[in-house]
């Protein structure tokens, strides 16, 4: 029997993705490939990151998969007493800008000073806390991966960026193109934060403005190849979707109207994909021409957060607790300080073990359900 195809799709959210790399830790650790196969990745910003840090465990043959992404996120965590004094300076300035109670002036994150004044400021500590690519390329062989050329594969990785140039969504696919450092840079390149990353004659910003993450393209067979569509599509979401009060408060507003952009392309995308599988069920396409796609029955997305509609082919995605997200803001999402990493990891941990047990549970009662329909159409 042949195993269940799955496909990964993790949102972004800067330093919040590590509640992400947790959840991949405990779906890993489950041994999810024993059961499933799981034929595509997809990433935007820190999403992106923890998924190409797992795509290339997958490739490697890493005996732990989850083993380098975890080793990561120690590294890129802030240790000893002057990375943690840093930290904490950087995130509560940008509280005090944001909340109001602290002037400021705007500086291009590609002008000299602002760059000294990084550099200053991370001058003697480790790569892991001041150089981020250096942090990427010392967990990825970026040139062993170039030598893979592109090419039919599983799973298949696919990054999301924006083009700063053109406006055009953009996507790196690893089956179309060697994935590089450049790639993952420009899915994180939040643009008040990062230069644009230039790649050939364009430059990028931030996924976030694209696709968060994407989610279409993960069941394109002209992207991944008709033998790597997914049955199932399983979200691992940063972003809360509702919000009990209204931002009134600078630093809520702008961590508000943060989440609302981060979810928006994310919505439009289910939208599209409930729209597709909809137009399945209701026979709207020819048996030869979903032939073609290797298209059997509609793919299981995670559960909509945009309508109150319940279709039997919603399954749902693995998200912050309600409780946790109340807890963080905007400026979170650059503390790399370990209570704040070291409490998003065990937090996803704790909600991929949920999501597992949800799933089983559901799957069981739809086989009883579809078991006890079938007995009534015998009879």
């Amino acid at each position: 029997m042949s195993k269940l195809k799955i496909a990964i799709a993790c949102q972004g959210g800067g330093s919040q993705t590590a509640f992400t790399a947790g959840a991949l830790k405990t779906l890993c650790e489950a041994r999810i490939g024993q059961e499933f196969d799981v034929v595509g990745i997809s990433g935007t910003s820190g999403g992106a990151v923890c998924a190409t840090l797992l795509w290339y465990s997958y490739m490697k043959g890493d005996p732990v998969v989850w083993d380098r992404m975890m080793k990561f996120w120690k590294e890129n965590t802030a240790q000893g007493p002057v990375e943690h004094a840093i930290n904490h300076f950087i995130v509560e300035s940008m509280r005090l800008v944001n909340g109001g109670m602290l002037p400021t002036f705007q500086m291009s994150p590609s002008s000299p000073m602002m760059k000294a004044s990084m550099e200053m400021m991370t001058i003697g500590q480790r790569k892991g806390f001041s150089d981020f690519r250096g942090l990427l390329e010392s967990h990825i062989d970026f040139a062993e991966i170039a030598s893979w050329g592109p090419r039919p594969q599983r799973p298949v990785l696919i990054l999301g960026a924006a083009n700063v140039t053109s406006g055009a969504l953009a996507k790196f696919v690893s089956s179309r193109e060697p994935i590089r450092v450049e790639h993952v840079l420009a899915s994180c390149a939040v643009p008040s934060i990062f230069p644009a990353v230039q790649i050939g004659k364009d430059a990028y910003w931030d996924g976030l403005f694209s696709d968060n993450p994407p989610v279409e393209e993960l069941i394109r067979p002209r992207s991944v190849g008709p033998e790597n569509v997914p049955d199932e599509i399983w979200l691992i979401k940063i972003n809360p979707t509702g919000r009990e009060h209204v931002p009134v408060k600078p630093g809520e507003i702008i961590d508000r109207r943060n989440q609302l952009e981060g979810n928006i392309s994310l919505f439009q995308q289910l939208g599209h994909l409930e729209l597709i599988n909809d137009m399945i069920v209701a026979d709207a396409f020819r048996p030869e021409f979903l032939a073609q796609f290797d298209i059997k029955a509609p793919v299981r997305i995670p559960k909509s957060f945009h309508t109150d509609q319940d279709r039997p082919y919603h399954i749902p995605c693995i998200e912050m607790p309600v409780e946790l997200q109340t807890l963080l803001d905007y400026e979170g999402k650059i503390d790399r300080g370990s209570h704040n990493i070291n409490r998003l990891i065990a937090e996803g941990e704790k909600a991929a073990t949920v999501f597992l047990r949800d799933r089983a549970a559901a799957v069981a009662s739809s086989s009883v359900a579809f078991d006890a329909t079938a007995g009534q159409v015998a009879n």
